[in-house]
């Protein structure tokens, strides 16, 4: 049994810090937002007690907000935890094939918090020049004590990083299931616009949402492991993969030539700047 420690914040010294902020964190979007769904609770609790489907965008900044907190709030996170945990408390019900779910059910619970961890792996991988080994390792240990914050049972959380892997096939082969809330977020066909593009012409907008739309299917399409995409009926190709590759370096170096500061969601620069000076000086963006 895991031996129970006390919450340990992360900091600008851990790699999560470096990773989970930035701004290329929305080109998997679709592709975290998914594969939380696919599991038969996540997808039953978001079908039956979520706004998701009326208001998409909204829905997608308010999860993400607090989330980026229990990172990157320093001496608050473990409040900013809590917050988080106390939003699915009332999340509970039967699924349509009449499987009992609770949102805070641990096998649940963390398998969101799973696809987090796993979004840095993809994306660093992707879009960020690669991850390697030992950055993979640290990034384990580090959701370990993220995932401590929420106060929850760490019973559903592998040993090591081996450990998750196998764990992250047996989720992907045996439990994850193309569910209705997953299919909807890969639906992107009349999605509004948000609100701060509203003044753009609809026919305007329609056009250039279409293309978006087929690129970022494209994205995420090329993120699943394959088990996934035969789930979903997604075709890929060699061709899609090089050209994948290649779109994830043209996206690294791009981002490259942005002021540091600029890469990074408002929240995470907020706790770069809270630790800005001393030692901790030379990580800020």
């Amino acid at each position: 049994m895991r031996r129970q420690t006390e919450p340990v914040t992360l900091g600008p010294d851990s790699v999560t810090w470096r990773l989970f902020g930035d701004w290329r964190n929305l080109l998997v979007t679709l592709w975290v937002g998914s594969m939380q769904n696919m599991h038969p609770g996540i997808g039953a609790a978001v079908e039956q007690h979520s706004r998701f489907f009326e208001e998409r965008w909204s829905r997608v900044l308010r999860s993400f907000y607090p989330v980026l907190g229990v990172v990157y709030d320093g001496p608050q996170a473990a409040d900013t935890a809590a917050k988080v945990v106390s939003y699915h408390h009332s999340l509970a019900g039967l699924d349509a094939a009449g499987r009992r779910y609770h949102a805070l059910a641990p096998d649940t619970f963390y398998w969101a918090h799973a696809v987090f961890f796993m979004t840095m792996v993809r994306f660093g991988d992707r879009f960020m020049g690669g991850v390697t080994e030992n950055e993979r390792e640290r990034l384990f240990t580090e959701h370990i004590s993220w995932y401590r914050l929420y106060g929850l049972t760490m019973r559903p959380v592998p040993e090591s990083w081996a450990a998750f892997q196998t764990y992250w096939d047996h989720m992907c082969a045996d439990v994850l299931e193309d569910t209705p809330a997953a299919g909807y977020v890969l639906d992107l066909r009349e999605l509004e616009p948000p609100r701060s593009l509203r003044w753009v012409p609809r026919p305007l907008w329609d056009r250039a949402w279409r293309l978006c739309a087929r690129f970022l299917t494209w994205i995420t399409t090329g993120l699943y492991d394959p088990v996934i995409r035969r789930r979903l009926g997604l075709a890929w190709t060699t061709r899609d993969e090089r050209w994948h590759r290649r779109a994830g370096w043209l996206v690294h170096k791009a981002f490259t030539c942005l002021p540091r500061q600029h890469r990074y969601h408002p929240r995470a620069r907020a706790g770069w700047r809270r630790t800005r000076g001393g030692a901790a000086g030379k990580h800020s963006p």
